[in-house]
């Protein structure tokens, strides 16, 4: 596998706290599920691949280049350009119409003036948003500024896409659309979607990798998960939720009797 993210020993602390504890990772085109409890390790994880902050320690290769802490802000500017983030909260000046907050994003991106207006329509589309598109974001619902936010990570076609918790307040039916934009996103590009629900997971990624106090816990394909799980009725949950459970509770297990 070509790896398009690749990370070795990757430490973050934040002050007496440890969020990820030397690990390695690697992930290539396609559509990855990072899945874990809150304060896993999760959202510092896809923060640091976002180059949004630096590790404490650990090496960190995206699209081909060096971008830890030793890297100049040249090398990760320019990694960044290649790359769409979506953060599990993210700012907007509430004025803007939504055209102009992702046009304003593909600027930061330096995208191609030239090219911005169509690309800027095309993702706002791809969200269902169309007939939002010149509607101020303040006027917006929770999930209208979800798929926004969507909308503004995806506006420079990235060969890199990380996404925190994207479908928190997406109905059920938006939830379905997104999947399916996902699968065919990771047609030609590398997604990270970092989620606590099991079944967005298990729908739009072929693989997953679970995370619990900021190591890994397990790594497998989606139906290697559900497996997992063995029998069990439905007030169980489905498979991939009882074999999340299972392997939450192994690796636990494991981590006591060290």
């Amino acid at each position: 596998m070509n790896s398009t993210v690749r990370v070795s020993g990757l430490t973050v602390r934040h002050r007496r706290t440890t969020a990820l504890d030397g690990i390695d990772l690697d992930f290539g085109p396609g559509v990855h599920g990072l899945l874990g409890p809150n304060g896993a390790g999760k959202t510092s994880l896809i923060r640091v691949v976002s180059t949004a902050t630096a590790p404490t320690s650990g090496r960190i290769e995206l699209l081909g280049d060096e971008v830890g802490a030793s890297a100049d802000h040249r090398r990760r500017a320019a990694v960044r350009r290649r790359l769409g983030y979506l953060p599990q909260e993210f700012g907007y000046y509430p004025g803007f119409t939504v055209r102009e907050f992702v046009a304003y994003v593909a600027w930061l991106k330096e995208m191609d003036g030239s090219v911005i207006a169509g690309a800027v329509e095309r993702a706002v589309d791809r969200v269902g948003l169309t007939d939002r598109i010149d509607v101020r974001m303040k006027t917006l619902s929770g999930g209208m500024v979800r798929r926004v936010g969507i909308a503004q990570a995806i506006v420079n076609e990235p060969e890199l896409l990380l996404l925190d918790e994207p479908t928190a307040g997406l109905d059920p039916e938006q939830r379905v659309e997104f999947r399916a934009l996902m699968r065919e996103l990771g047609e030609r590009a590398t997604v990270i979607l970092s989620t606590h629900l099991v079944e967005d997971v298990v729908t739009a990624c072929a693989d997953v990798t679970l995370v619990e106090a900021g190591r890994i816990a397990y790594r497998g394909t989606t139906a290697e998960l559900a497996a997992l799980g063995g029998e069990g009725d439905r007030l169980d949950g489905s498979p991939a939720e009882r074999g999340y459970t299972a392997a939450l509770h192994s690796h636990r297990a494991t981590a006591a009797a060290r």
